[in-house]
């Protein structure tokens, strides 16, 4: 089974993903291809830019693409995607949506971590929080327009891990 964890950054996405990999034997975890293209020397912009998430759109693409087995990972394409279409909003991205498709038909199962209304992460404690409400809109709007099966997770760290191996397990 290959589950994605996506939303907006300072939701909790690698931290549910870790907890799941512990009560998930033989799943791997494929890390955020940001931290995979950066340890692999790739050298990002201080303020990201729109080349920065092309970069880890196409990382994310070749990620599920070449994945075999139980793998859970931490972002995918969609919310890559957003935030592109956030930060340049201009820019056509049709051609990156259907690619974006194309590839969410792989994945067995979408966990959306939204913020949260209070939100957990209060504003001082994230970079942004203008982009992060904006691709949290966003994704919002788009997960509707998928066709792939979607949970979206709430409420505390113990409480999302058990909505999601609750939808595994159904």
């Amino acid at each position: 089974m290959k589950i994605a964890i996506i939303g907006a950054h300072k939701v909790g996405k690698t931290t549910l993903a870790e907890a799941l990999l512990e009560h998930l034997p033989g799943y791997t975890l494929e890390m955020e291809p940001y931290y995979q293209l950066e340890a692999s020397g790739y050298e990002f912009s201080e303020i990201p830019t729109a080349d920065d998430f092309v970069e880890q759109f196409n990382c994310s693409v070749d990620l599920v693409s070449n994945s075999e087995g139980n793998v859970i990972f931490d972002r995918c394409v969609i919310d890559i995607l957003a935030y592109l279409h956030v930060i340049e909003p201009g820019r056509n991205i049709r051609s990156l949506f259907a690619t974006a498709q194309a590839i969410l038909a792989e994945i067995d199962l979408l966990v959306f971590v939204p913020i949260e209304t209070p939100d957990l992460i209060s504003a001082h404690e994230t970079d942004q929080p203008k982009l992060r409400s904006r691709v949290n809109d966003l994704l919002y709007d788009w997960i509707g327009d998928l066709n792939i099966e979607v949970i979206e997770v709430n409420g505390t760290l113990p409480e999302r891990r058990n909505q999601v191996l609750a939808k595994i397990s159904r």
